[in-house]
């Protein structure tokens, strides 16, 4: 009896042990789309346990759209968001001391109807071009830069311009009504599927500019704040974050688990998701400022103020590689 009532008293402190660390454990919380293709990484960091072996208790929030998160984020209703490095680089410039932690390098495309008549951006003169987002979409201006230094036109001059959400183009595109359509890679890739064919993608028309197509547009966002005073918070994202990765990249059977969040209608389209999200994985590593640099110059001469302020060069202290 002796032996059962220690046992019993080992094992309860045990437990209030446990119970302790847990609840000393730190909160992330992360304000995201929860339809979006972030949430498929950060399904897989809960469900693997990611954050706990990383020393944090990931909280994920859902907002209805990026700017959404961003006012969460600013207003400290959130630790983390995702968006993209431009953003963070015009924040920074006005004083707010945020810094970028790479997830991905995916981008889009100009897609076309398989039987279009197409075969480069000249063609597409006179013809209507869908674009999600607006006037200063990112892979829209990067396309109109190189449509002007290979073939010395300017597509904004020379299309007309439908400027809607990401759903809306890609309906719009489906049903025949564009002759040319700019989308978000998720978008891009449910496209291809159903029969459109890329034109040219965002990341050849990059190369082509001479910036760097394995520089990483998305991030997580967090705090200098964070970044000074815990550190060892800020690596546990991105070793999680990258854990959740290698899952992604070998495991077929993950994939089919989270299947049910990415909005496939048919095999196709889940194949090109699944084949869109493993080409996008940013190689680890630290970010080539030098070529992140000239791609910010580019969108601040194509964007102008609407776009990037007053920012015209890279500020200091934007990209963390934690652990590189």
């Amino acid at each position: 009896m002796a032996f059962i009532r220690a046992l019993r008293a080992g094992c309860a402190v045990l437990a209030i042990t446990a119970s302790a660390a847990w609840a000393e454990m730190p909160v992330l919380k992360a304000a995201v789309q929860t339809s979006g293709t972030v949430a498929w990484e950060l399904d897989v960091i809960e469900h693997n346990g990611l954050d706990a072996a990383n020393g944090f208790d990931l909280e994920v929030m859902d907002v209805a759209a990026g700017p959404a998160g961003q006012i969460a984020f600013q207003g400290g209703e959130a630790d983390v968001i995702v968006s993209d490095w431009l953003w963070v680089a015009r924040q920074r410039a006005s004083g707010q001391d945020i810094v970028f932690i790479p997830y991905s390098k995916a981008v889009g495309a100009m897609m076309v109807p398989a039987d279009s008549a197409v075969q480069t951006l000249t063609d597409l003169k006179g013809g209507k071009i869908g674009i999600a987002g607006g006037p200063v979409d990112k892979s829209w201006l990067i396309l109109r830069a190189y449509a002007e230094k290979e073939y010395g036109i300017d597509l904004a001059a020379e299309t007309e311009q439908v400027f809607g959400a990401p759903p809306l183009i890609f309906k719009t595109a489906l049903q025949g009504e564009l002759d040319g359509a700019i989308n978000f890679w998720h978008f891009v890739a449910k496209m291809e599927a159903a029969g459109m064919r890329p034109l040219i993608t965002v990341d050849a028309a990059a190369q082509a500019l001479g910036l760097d197509p394995e520089t990483p547009l998305l991030g997580y966002v967090v705090k200098g704040e964070m970044l000074r005073e815990h550190p060892e918070l800020v690596e546990g994202l991105a070793k999680a974050s990258r854990a959740a990765k290698d899952i992604l990249a070998t495991s077929d059977a993950e994939w089919v688990r989270i299947r049910g969040r990415m909005n496939a209608d048919n095999d196709e389209q889940f194949k090109a998701l699944v084949e869109g999200f493993r080409a996008g994985i940013p190689a680890p590593g630290p970010v080539d400022e030098a070529a992140a640099g000239r791609m910010l110059e580019l969108m601040a001469r194509l964007g102008g103020a609407e776009l990037m302020g007053d920012v015209s060069e890279l500020p200091q202290g934007v990209f963390v590689q934690p652990g590189s």
